[in-house]
């Protein structure tokens, strides 16, 4: 298939995938559940970061987490105290505990309250350079700030396994995923594009087993291991396709390969 064909075969599959239907059984129904921006951002980060294994379990996981909080996660994160959190000792999602959620909650009240941002864009677009050609820099710095011992001393060790960074060669397919939902563009109804700072550009498509594996049967993928280099080569490939908005092209690797079973 020429590049102009694999193209339009893709853009296709991207208007298949990426309108309102999808939303229903995928993790981004959780942050669409609220209009709060700081809302959208607190319970998008953790659907993302619980998104692995089946699809069902991650949005009931997200579910019994966000009520634990009232449904008003910024309103918690800024004013929880200690007997907030009581509720929360036996919750887990796979490996997720409540020892690591205890280190997410205390990062993002330092964010939001300690530092007084008004979004959890600038967690990563403080260490973002506008000719910077992907996030690279910022997901290194974001995982270096999120354990910083300088600011959490004892934050627990295990929890760094919740966040991955390309320094140690991750595909950081949900913080891609995470950002993807943040940055593009919400004219079709699906993404939120409510960080304006980071752009579309700059993204890495998220990549798992399923997205590879019809990226290899295009072309699309060389590299055998499902690491940050499979990552931006994926990525460089599909901005051959689309240099603005390389990652929207997820719709289509996702369906194919989830959905249709491609």
């Amino acid at each position: 298939m020429t590049n102009a064909g694999l193209k339009q075969f893709l853009d296709k599959k991207v208007a298949q995938y990426e309108k309102p239907d999808f939303i229903e059984d995928d993790p981004i129904c959780i942050p669409h559940r609220f209009s709060k921006k700081q809302d959208i951002e607190i319970a998008a980060f953790f659907a993302a970061i619980l998104a692995w294994g089946n699809r069902k379990s991650i949005i009931s996981s997200c579910n019994r987490l966000l009520a634990g909080m009232d449904n008003a996660p910024y309103d918690f994160v800024l004013n929880f105290e200690e007997q907030d959190l009581k509720p929360f000792m036996g919750f887990a999602h796979r490996t997720f505990n409540a020892t690591d959620l205890f280190h997410f909650l205390d990062f993002l009240r330092y964010h939001y309250k300690t530092m007084g941002s008004s979004s959890l864009e600038t967690a990563f677009s403080k260490y973002l350079k506008k000719n910077d050609l992907d996030t690279e820099p910022a997901l290194v710095s974001f995982y270096n700030s999120f354990f910083d011992e300088d600011i959490f001393p004892d934050y627990p060790r295990r929890t760094r396994k919740h966040i991955a960074t390309p320094f140690k060669k991750s595909a950081c397919k949900r913080l891609n995923m995470f950002l993807r939902w943040m940055v593009r563009s919400n004219t079709k109804g699906v993404d939120f594009g409510i960080w304006k700072v980071v752009k579309s550009s700059q993204l890495v498509c998220p990549l798992d087993v399923h997205v590879a594996r019809v990226a290899k049967h295009f072309n699309l993928l060389q590299r055998t291991g499902n690491d940050w280099l499979a990552a931006k080569e994926l990525t460089q490939n599909l901005k051959l396709l689309d240099a603005k908005d390389p990652v929207k092209y997820d719709f289509a690797l996702f369906g194919l390969g989830v959905v249709e079973r491609f």
